[in-house]
């Protein structure tokens, strides 16, 4: 029996747009709600106890839906609350950082792989044990920070000489160290991909979680008979920010005429 229950996907902001698309790739049938909690990015800059009430409270939105899954699709509350939503949540919850971390020691040639990610997700280790769990004894992990990606990610500023500017800024340590991999460890970097690569050369190989998340997603639909029947699939957005500037925003990334009818709300109001 079908069950045509909407996936529900948070974020931050507008990265988890870079999953929410691959998702659709890879399950095209089924529907989806979207929650970017732009009002209260980036959660890089918070503490861990403040992310994890943000994501029970983007999860306890997400419910009220009435999802049959969810998909953290920000690094950094999947670092920091995938394990407290799990144990909370009566349906699947499906994290970024595990997926990534597998295609990046699947991906490098020469034993060096560089992570990029918020501050909060570094300084976590979450996505370095991760990489380093699946990866050949010998691997050698750089990580760096690169916080100013978030603000040039929701500001639009994909590639332009100031992206550029800072790519030189945070890139320098990683192309020095000669990595091969370098994993996007924040959803919200990919819509940076061409600026980064630009910088970083051809040779690196840039890991987007956001695809092996979508086989995830997939496989966990198949093992749990979860499928929809694929027929009007939904596609709703929610935002805790202006919609009309999410929708600015993120319109010519997901292209499609979305996102449309984006609607404003406060997960706040929900006591956690």
């Amino acid at each position: 029996m079908a069950d045509n229950r909407p996936i529900g996907v948070f974020d931050s902001g507008i990265g988890g747009l870079t999953v929410l698309r691959e998702i659709w790739d890879m399950v095209p049938g089924e529907g989806t709600v979207y929650f970017g909690d732009n009002g209260r990015a980036p959660y890089g800059t918070k503490s861990k106890s403040t992310i994890i009430k943000y994501s029970l409270q983007n999860m306890r939105f997400l419910e009220d839906q009435d999802v049959k899954m969810i998909v953290i699709a920000c690094n950094t509350a999947s670092a920091h609350a995938y394990k407290v939503l799990s144990e909370k949540a009566d349906i699947p919850v499906i994290e970024v950082v595990t997926p990534g971390a597998r295609a990046a020691a699947k991906a490098t040639r020469n034993g060096k792989i560089g992570i990029i990610a918020t501050k909060g997700s570094v300084n976590s280790g979450v996505y370095k044990d991760a990489v380093e769990r699946y990866s050949a004894p010998g691997t050698e992990i750089y990580q760096q920070a690169c916080p100013l990606f978030v603000s040039l990610a929701e500001e639009g500023w994909w590639d332009n000489d100031i992206t550029a500017a800072v790519c030189r800024e945070y890139l320098t340590p990683l192309k020095e160290a000669g990595i091969d991999t370098l994993v996007l460890g924040c959803t919200h970097y990919p819509l940076l991909s061409d600026a980064i690569r630009k910088f970083m050369g051809s040779d690196v190989v840039l890991i987007n979680a956001g695809k092996a998340v979508a086989e995830v997603v997939r496989d966990t639909l198949n093992a749990g008979s979860l499928a929809s029947d694929g027929i009007d699939p939904v596609r709703a957005f929610y935002t805790s920010d202006e919609p009309e500037l999410f929708e600015e925003i993120a319109s010519p990334f997901l292209g499609r005429g979305l996102p449309a009818g984006t609607k404003h709300f406060n997960t706040d109001r929900y006591e956690v």
